[in-house]
């Protein structure tokens, strides 16, 4: 039997990780570490054991004993040892017990999602235990009886339970920890085949100490950004919104909730240089902050039905760029360092998105791309779609596809159309939301809601938990895990729709610096040889900007490949589809869609590396003195190139 310590996972923040694996500048006639086999810019890594030492010489004195799981380079190797240092800018340090470290072929790691809306997961000590529960022709039942036998504290072996899932949800951007993914292998889900990934992973190791208790939930607040679409034809519907927010807002002044609900207001346009008279394209009406009134958020809200005196350029408007502010702009981790808890930003338009190619768009960043950065920064982005007759169907089920990919959280859609342009509809359904939301603060505070689950709906059940759950993931006294490994789903065994566990790479500032030069130079040569007679022009000029990116060391670029992705060693072999990867002269020269397709989707994620490498609050310095270049992040595969 295995006590109840053992028996439930907890994540513990990396505090420091010596060398995390990552690629940084050199110069040409520095030692390297060893290549991997077949690579030529990728060099081996090792992750430490528990108790492991670094020795000045093999057999010589103990010089310092590591953390567990703190990931080094190979530089020599002798038998029994091997000479390690924590990165390829830097000489080695010293010799370890070859036994003592584990080898990490590729730089990944997993990260629990948040546990909303799916039960928590079970990690097994065998692949053929995982796939045994998820081929159970009563899943959920034996998953359930499993759940509670751990938590119960008392284990039977023979089930092979090694850990669960623990109950906060960790964000890994906002506190960064390493769960290495070892070995991967995808199968068919049974309930759905749906393509699932297996994973063998490991935890650092427990702390000593006693692990405090769940935190008190009285502070927990949430944030609520509105953004408005200000053009001619939005009047009666911000109006409308006025209406249901005064009243919310009174119905809460002077109560503990009231306090604990704050709100934003951002507005958009079009772009103002080709139709000066719409005088801006975003502007902050109210800034998101603890010290605004009542007062404040309901005239706010009445300077945005002062709208545009002439019309946008086209039907659709910029309000990406909107969003994009509101998530930016809005400071949402105050300098006095007490963030908002929960975080939500409510586009309201009857107009869809600016295309990224609309010469009226400001920036290029596509919706899945800027929901992603919003989720990263555990913001829940929520659209109300005003379908009004003059959209007409085939720009509204544009405007709906675009929304329904900005507005996920969670793996849920938070995307609201109001047909037919019902004002009345349109109200009812900005009660429904804000009020779910605020009840998101009375559940917390241990208080009734104002609607059921019935009158919420579940997704509105789901994000309220979910902002719960990262809320307490936040909080001192989650203990780290016990050292183990175990296997694991990267889709809930019970419920394929759902992502329980996220692979991510561990990417330093370094090499997403090269991927986004690679994909601009890339984006550069396509444009320019759009046709498809120009295909083989156009790989032959990429095989030069590869060659040329080689000759900088601290580029991690192989010139060898002879595939466009391949020259992204580090990126290869990655258990997931790249557009790099599947990218070819026979492919680039049969459709011109395709080839659009393409470059847009690469364009989309260029932006977003952009702003990354710019932003500071994405970055963890992996060791004490490290340089910036090996500042790292974890970074989904879905944004890969």
């Amino acid at each position: 039997m295995i006590s109840a310590a053992k028996s439930v996972l907890r994540l513990a923040t990396v505090a420091v990780v010596i060398g995390a694996g990552f690629a940084q500048p050199v110069m040409a006639d520095q030692r390297r570490p060893l290549l991997m086999v077949g690579k030529t810019s990728v060099y081996q890594r090792v992750l430490t054991r528990p108790g492991a030492t670094l020795h000045e010489r093999p057999n010589g004195d103990v010089q310092k004993t590591f953390p567990p799981f703190q990931p080094l380079y190979i530089f020599g190797l002798e038998p029994g040892w091997i000479e390690v240092g924590p990165s390829i800018s830097q000489p080695p340090i010293g010799w370890m017990k070859a036994g003592s470290v584990v080898e990490w072929k590729q730089n990944i790691v997993a990260a629990f999602t948040n546990a909303s809306g799916r039960n928590r997961q079970i990690l097994f000590d065998t692949e053929e235990q995982l796939i045994d529960l998820m081929e159970d022709e009563d899943v959920r039942a034996r998953q359930a009886a499993l759940l509670e036998m751990a938590d119960s504290g008392e284990v039977d072996p023979e089930t092979g339970i090694v850990t669960v899932e623990p109950q906060e949800y960790i964000d890994i951007v906002q506190n960064p920890y390493i769960m290495p993914i070892l070995t991967t292998e995808s199968i068919p889900h049974p309930l759905n085949y749906q393509e699932t990934l297996l994973m063998e992973i490991a935890s650092i190791p427990k702390q000593s100490g006693e692990v405090a208790s769940a935190p008190a939930v009285d502070n927990f607040d949430a944030g609520i950004v509105f953004v408005f679409d200000t053009t001619l034809s939005m009047d009666r519907y911000i109006d409308a919104t006025r209406k249901v927010t005064e009243r919310i807002v009174e119905g809460m002044r002077g109560t503990d909730v009231g306090d604990r609900v704050h709100f934003g207001l951002m507005a958009f346009r079009d772009n103002p240089e080709a139709v000066p008279e719409l005088e801006y394209r975003t502007r902050m009406l109210l800034p998101l902050d603890r010290a605004n009134t009542p007062e404040q958020v309901v005239d706010a809200i009445r300077a945005a039905t002062i709208v545009a005196t002439a019309s946008s350029p086209g039907f659709n408007e910029d309000s990406l760029a909107g969003v994009e502010d509101a998530v930016d702009q809005t400071k949402w981790e105050p300098e006095n360092g007490d963030p908002f808890d929960a975080r939500y930003v409510i586009l309201i338009t009857d107009a869809g998105p600016n295309d990224i190619n609309d010469p009226n768009t400001r920036s290029r960043i596509g919706p899945a791309e800027l929901q992603m950065d919003a989720e990263g920064k555990r913001i829940a982005v929520m659209t109300l779609h005003i379908k009004t007759e003059a959209g007409g169907d085939a720009q509204h089920d544009y405007a709906e596809t675009q929304y329904r990919a900005l507005s996920r959280f969670n793996n849920n859609s938070y995307y609201y159309g109001i047909d037919g342009g019902s004002v009345e509809a349109y109200e009812a359904t900005v009660t429904r939301v804000v009020t779910a939301l605020t009840d998101t603060i009375r559940m917390a505070r241990g208080d009734a809601p104002k609607l059921s689950q019935d009158e919420v709906g579940q997704e509105l059940v789901e994000l309220g938990l979910a902002m719960r759950l990262a809320y307490l993931g936040q909080q001192p006294g989650v203990a780290p895990p016990d050292v183990l490994k175990a296997w694991v789903s990267d889709r809930a065994v019970e419920n394929p729709d759902k992502v329980a566990v996220e692979p991510r790479l561990l990417v330093s500032k370094n090499e997403l610096a090269t991927m986004a030069e690679f994909l601009s130079e890339i984006l550069d040569l396509g444009e320019q040889n759009r046709g498809e007679d120009d295909a083989s022009r156009f790989f032959s000029q990429i095989q030069g900007v590869v060659a040329r990116m080689a000759q900088d060391p601290g580029r991690l670029i192989d010139a060898s490949s002879d595939s466009v992705g391949g020259a992204l060693e580090f990126i290869e072999g990655l258990p997931y589809q790249s557009q790099l990867m599947l990218l070819n002269e026979e492919t680039w020269s049969q459709s011109a869609v395709n080839r659009r397709t393409t470059l847009d989707g690469l364009r989309q994620k260029l932006v977003q590396y952009r702003k990354w490498l710019r932003d500071p609050q994405v970055w963890t310095r992996p060791y004490e003195g490290a340089p910036d270049s090996d500042y790292f992040f974890a970074m989904p595969f879905d944004v890969l190139p």
